[in-house]
């Protein structure tokens, strides 16, 4: 799990690296721009790592169907090279779908407007800015992104389903204790599932409510992910707890 979690928190880093400090600076700054290079780069980069984020939540359901539903096999099952390889294959997958949604964009004739009502570059808001019909390239995004995304989430669900079918026979410590496992993992798959899915599973169209669901999934998601599954581990709870407990002495004193 700790294996996974490494991998996770690093494309959360980077993920969110790549939208805030740009957001940041239009914040503070009166014209928004961006070159047509860097738009394109960010729009690469932000589906590479949207990609392996999909890709390694699913490793993580995985990792914990095998712990809890064949804990007697599952260090046999989940070695390191087996783990190595999942994360290649995240990684390959992620490269995959960002060079396809790349390759929709790139080759688009922009003219005339140049400005998205966006903080950053993805699809949707590009394919407004094209001077052609954008029906078929529309509904090859639905099926990159949007397919993506919900059969992922299916699987999930899938996968929950058959853990939580397992653990009604077990004690009640132990139920408790593989519902504490897997509890950090739902709360962040809602999180960055339900408003990808808002916005891929539809019509290549933008709603001004698209930048709240942009934002969960670009740094709200990405931020918190990490803290929620510190606060989960009864290692962390206890150190913060002895940390306040500390500091409340020290002003005491």
């Amino acid at each position: 799990m700790y294996f996974f979690l490494n991998y996770l928190a690093l494309s959360d880093l980077c993920y969110i690296s790549t939208v805030a400090p740009k957001l940041m600076i239009d914040l503070l700054t009166e014209k928004k721009i961006v070159s047509y290079n860097n738009c394109m780069i960010q729009l690469f980069i932000i589906h590479f790592l949207g990609g392996i984020e999909i890709f390694i939540l699913k490793a993580m359901a995985y990792d914990h169907y095998m712990a809890i539903c064949k804990h007697l096999h599952y260090t046999i099952i989940t070695t390191k090279q087996s783990c190595n390889t999942i994360i290649i294959a995240c990684c390959t997958g992620g490269f995959i779908h960002s060079a396809s949604q790349f390759l929709l964009t790139i080759f688009l004739p922009f003219c005339g407007l140049n400005e998205i009502d966006q903080y950053f570059c993805y699809v949707y808001p590009l394919l407004k800015l094209a001077r052609i019909d954008i029906y078929r390239i529309g509904f090859l995004v639905i099926v990159n992104s949007g397919l993506i995304s919900l059969l992922a989430f299916v699987i999930l669900m899938v996968s929950y389903y058959l853990i939580l079918s397992t653990i009604r026979v077990y004690p009640a410590e132990s139920r408790t204790k593989a519902l504490s496992t897997c509890s950090s993992h739902i709360i962040v798959v809602v999180l960055f599932f339900v408003p990808a899915l808002f916005i891929y599973i539809r019509p290549a169209i933008t709603f001004p409510e698209d930048k709240v669901f942009v934002l969960f999934c670009t740094i709200i998601a990405p931020m918190f992910s990490p803290l929620i599954y510190m606060l989960r581990k009864v290692e962390m709870n206890n150190a913060v707890r002895k940390m306040w407990c500390h500091q409340l002495l020290l002003a005491r004193k």
